[in-house]
């Protein structure tokens, strides 16, 4: 059962907008381990993000068109990102972005303003990896801490 928790992990931080800052959290909670919980987490997130910056390109027609058909002008995290991006560059919008768009969409919308995919890929990973062990350090703390007020 727990191998089946663990791939779950896996999945769901793979999925665009589940995201690790609700996944590691409620993994931990559970009761699954840590580690394996923030691992899990990160690579589960990083290889989505990582195939969208190797196909962009596609994924910007599918996004172009399902604009077009939905009648939209642009994603609406799109002036969020542009003022992110305009405040503190391709880096800030990467290290913000988990929390304020999520991973996939900074991705794409950092590529979108001509962001390289080599630096994309490399801030991707420093922001998902940083914020794996802000969300999965700080769940254990307060969990412990929740935990420890609660028997005492």
């Amino acid at each position: 059962m727990q191998l089946l928790e663990y791939a779950l992990v896996f999945i769901a931080a793979a999925i665009p907008w589940m995201e690790i800052a609700l996944v590691i959290p409620v993994g931990i909670v559970r009761g699954l381990s840590p580690y394996w919980v923030m691992f899990l987490g990160f690579t589960g997130n990083m290889l989505t993000v990582l195939m969208l910056i190797v196909g962009y390109k596609k994924v910007e027609e599918w996004v172009k068109n399902k604009l077009q058909k939905t009648g939209k002008a642009q994603l609406k995290q799109t002036d969020r990102a542009r003022a992110i991006m305009n405040k503190y560059g391709f880096p800030g919008l990467a290290l913000l972005g988990p929390i304020f768009i999520g991973t996939h969409i900074a991705a794409f919308i950092g590529l979108s303003f001509g962001a390289d995919k080599k630096w994309t890929a490399l801030w991707l990973t420093i922001s998902i990896g940083l914020w794996t062990l802000v969300f999965g350090i700080g769940t254990m703390l307060g969990f412990d801490f929740f935990l420890k007020q609660t028997e005492g």
